[in-house]
């Protein structure tokens, strides 16, 4: 466990030497780390960050799609450009908690390079920012190529994408941040992160109008679509791209997410430091 200068609080970046470092300088340093890993293996994220989810609206927007009536949702619309939307959400979605989970745990357990992080004027804090700052960018990434890629299948129906994508990835952090946290208090081998995504990232994917109107969903099922942070990105993507969402209900929608990372990176900040000094 890393050791600290015993009068260091949550926000005072001062390290045993004396020297300080800016919250933006430190973040950007630990990014530099992070990208220049990142350009020697983007190859093999290639497949799980762009590939998957353009396989997944092929075989569902083409191929399911094909025997959708068109006009059988909103407005005459096709089933591709229906689920196209939701799709980058949930896709955007599944790669933050990927992210959020082993790797960020690999950094405490096994990797440890975090703890070594902490040991330069660096704070566990700052950390934390930094590796969220770099989740958001390998989100932008993969929701760049998307967008790029599902235009070629024509997917979307105007430049209402421009927004749908970082509205996407602003989804995809406000739920990378909470299990940030998370794994900054797991203690064992990340057999829970495999529980998170078959209980709750698959569920919240299959019954948060992805592939189907929530409201084709029995009553009961209704509250637990509204704490679904993947329902909330998918009405406010199909809002940019699809229209039909007043701006009162967008709000209810942002504000929700924005309390979500608001309180994830709340929790985060304490367990980085909870973890890496205390």
């Amino acid at each position: 466990m890393a050791t600290d200068t015993p009068r260091q609080t949550l926000t005072t970046p001062v390290r045993a030497t004396g020297s300080v470092v800016g919250p933006w300088r430190a973040m950007a340093l630990r990014m530099e780390v992070l990208w220049s890993w990142y350009r020697r293996y983007w190859r093999a994220n290639l497949y799980s960050s762009g590939l998957q989810p353009l396989l997944f609206l092929g075989a569902m927007g083409l191929g399911l799609g094909s025997q959708v009536k068109d006009g059988s949702f909103l407005g005459g619309i096709t089933y591709l450009q229906y689920i196209a939307p939701s799709l980058l959400v949930s896709g955007i979605v599944a790669t933050a908690v990927n992210e959020a989970g082993h790797p960020v745990l690999s950094g405490f357990k096994w990797k440890q390079d975090y703890v070594a992080v902490v040991a330069t004027p660096i704070t566990p804090q700052q950390l934390y920012g930094a590796q969220l700052l770099w989740i958001v960018l390998r989100l932008s990434i993969s929701a760049v190529i998307y967008g790029l890629a599902a235009a070629l299948f024509g997917a979307w129906t105007g430049p209402g994408v421009l927004l749908a994508l970082p509205l996407a990835v602003f989804t995809g952090a406000a739920c990378a941040a909470p299990v940030m946290a998370f794994a900054a208090v797991t203690r064992g081998e990340g057999h829970a992160f495999v529980a998170l995504n078959r209980f709750v990232v698959l569920p919240m994917t299959l019954f948060a109008g992805t592939f189907f109107p929530v409201d084709r969903l029995p009553g009961p099922c209704l509250p637990l679509v509204w704490i679904s942070p993947i329902w909330h990105g998918n009405e406010l993507v199909r809002a940019v791209t699809l229209g039909g969402l007043s701006p009162l209900p967008a709000l209810g929608h942002a504000l929700f997410l924005v309390a979500m990372l608001v309180t994830g990176m709340l929790a985060g900040r304490r367990s980085f430091y909870r973890r890496l000094v205390i």
